[in-house]
């Protein structure tokens, strides 16, 4: 880890990298324009897979005194990950055929048939607590109308994929076993939220005169205003929804890997503990005896003790990771490997047969819909997990190593 702290900087810049130069310009230029917010508690933070987001670099830590910056969450709000292993040994199933191939390619099939993925839909509404809740408590949101038939509108997607970076994977950990992970976040609903108030906090902002450049991409609402508490509300439901989402979709991922092995094997499947964690949020917490606002864009909290999901990309590896509660990050770490390359600069650097060669030379079986744009979200377009995980051994513990073996794309 080193320290910017020079004359573009108000406040110091933690970055959990070698150097300077393994940051983008423009992810730099970023970490300026944080550095000069009025309101930042102590220093900001950046996780060793940053890079550029809107805004705020993706990768992002900052605690704010009494204000909550929309684009410092981000768009999905709620994005996260939810991790599952279980006790069946990738030896002992990988050459059982199937009607529909390999009991992995029959696994990724019937998630494809199961779970929504990039931009569709379910036809019915399901069942969602979380939104059942929000129409029970409907003062909280009454006063955004422009937002309300996003809660109608969610029954729709909860317990879909959506596309980008978003995967369910069918992975084998350091030790043999099948494990299933998945990253998904809010859906529509996070980013028509996160829009809606970024706008708010900006008309907001001129109105104030505020000394936060609009050009920064970082209007803030105080908290104690209305549209703060307005926004709070929003991103809270938000959060619970990608949650559930999460849920949803690992309910019914166990489902289909417990039904197709035992189906082909005398194995009986049974599933080890669950972790669901956000990587997009904010929330009021205590660090050097003050009450703030920790924003993690693309960061994963990580307390002394508590168990989090850090993803490599889809032929690489993951890791399951035990806190270590490191004060100077306000207790967070990477929430992936970063990216090396934009998703258009991907395109134009790989092409798709590169990338169907790669996973196949690896044994990884992809289901995708359309394999077109594949490259966006190849190994090669991320940094190299192991490398970010070195650079954070004082943030986490490794406690599970994890290869793709499967892996279902929107």
């Amino acid at each position: 880890m080193f320290v910017l702290n020079d004359e573009n900087t108000k406040f110091p810049v933690k970055i959990w990298l070698e150097g300077q130069s393994k940051l983008e310009e423009s992810c730099l230029a970023q970490a300026y324009h944080l550095s000069q917010l009025p309101f930042i508690h102590k220093w900001v933070c950046l996780m060793p897979d940053t890079h550029t987001g809107k805004g705020m670099p993706i990768g992002g830590v900052i605690a704010t005194k009494d204000v909550i910056i929309p684009n410092a969450v981000g768009v999905d709000i709620g994005c996260g990950m939810d991790f599952i292993p279980t006790n069946i040994r990738m030896e002992d199933i990988r050459d059982i055929k199937t009607g529909n191939g390999s009991i992995i390619q029959a696994v990724i099939g019937g998630i494809m048939r199961a779970v929504p993925l990039n931009t569709e839909r379910y036809q019915l509404p399901q069942e969602s607590e979380v939104l059942d809740k929000a129409k029970q408590e409907m003062d909280k949101y009454e006063k955004n109308e422009k937002l309300l038939p996003l809660i109608e509108d969610g029954y729709f997607q909860v317990g879909s994929l959506g596309g980008g970076n978003h995967f369910i994977e069918l992975q084998e950990d350091e030790n043999g076993f099948l494990c299933i992970m998945i990253h998904s976040g809010s859906r529509h609903l996070g980013k028509a939220v996160c829009d809606y108030f970024h706008e708010t906090a900006r008309e907001l902002n001129k109105r104030w005169y505020s000394e936060v450049k609009d050009e920064y991409r970082l209007a803030f609402l105080p908290v104690d205003s209305a549209e703060g508490q307005q926004y709070i509300n929003w991103m809270n439901l938000a959060l619970d929804y990608a949650f559930e989402n999460r849920a949803r979709m690992l309910e019914k991922t166990c489902a289909i890997v417990k039904e197709v092995i035992e189906k082909h094997t005398d194995f009986h499947v049974e599933f080890g503990e669950e972790i669901n964690c956000h990587h997009n949020y904010a929330s009021l917490e205590n660090h050097y005896d003050a009450n703030v606002w920790v924003h993690r864009k693309g960061a994963t909290r990580v307390r002394e003790g508590e168990m989090a999901v850090i993803p490599g990309a889809m032929g690489s590896y993951s890791y399951v990771v035990r806190g270590k509660g490191n004060r100077e990050s306000f207790c967070t770490s990477s929430h992936g490997a970063g990216r090396n390359y934009s998703r258009s600069g991907a395109m134009h650097a790989f092409t798709v047969e590169q990338v169907m060669v790669d996973l196949k030379e690896q044994g990884v079986i992809l289901g995708k819909r359309k394999k077109n744009d594949v490259p966006e979200e190849c190994r090669f377009a991320y940094k190299d997990i192991d490398e970010v995980m070195a650079q954070q051994s004082d943030l986490v513990t490794p406690v599970r190593k994890l290869k793709t073996a499967g892996v279902v794309k929107g």
